[in-house]
């Protein structure tokens, strides 16, 4: 099973080693989509957790207890066709290629599936036809 989140860190729980524990104490792996972390610093880490649904519930609660900033992402990207002029743009920074563009047609193309909602496609829009349902 895979479960997107957002973790936020306040300045003590940011040097924790966060990927490891939840790889060596849960079996469960992370994959960064967005690290915002700076040492003595709040942090923000968007991950993609996978594994074990019971797993993935411990290794969550563990964060919880342990200070930091848990938040399921809900979200999801929106295009507005009419205002998408299909550029590309955002295809060049879409980490897991949910932003394509049709060999054929040349207009662009959105695999829900395989967004994360990392939100690397929205500031890179030109045109602002990227967002957020939140």
């Amino acid at each position: 099973m895979k479960k997107r989140v957002t973790l936020t860190f306040t300045r003590s729980t940011v040097h924790m080693p966060v990927t490891y524990r939840l790889a060596k104490d849960f079996n469960v792996a992370a994959n960064i989509i967005r690290a915002q972390v700076a040492p003595n610093q709040m942090g923000k880490l968007v991950l993609e957790l996978s594994g074990d649904i019971d797993e993935l519930e411990a290794a969550i609660e563990w964060l919880k207890l342990n200070n930091i900033g848990v938040s399921l992402a809900s979200r999801e990207i929106l295009i507005d066709e009419d205002s998408c002029v299909d550029c590309g743009l955002c295809t060049g920074v879409c980490p897991t290629e949910a932003l394509t563009l049709d060999p054929q047609t040349f207009r662009l193309k959105f695999s829900r599936s395989r967004c994360v909602v990392c939100e690397q496609c929205i500031p890179t829009c030109p045109v602002s036809a990227i967002s957020t349902n939140l």
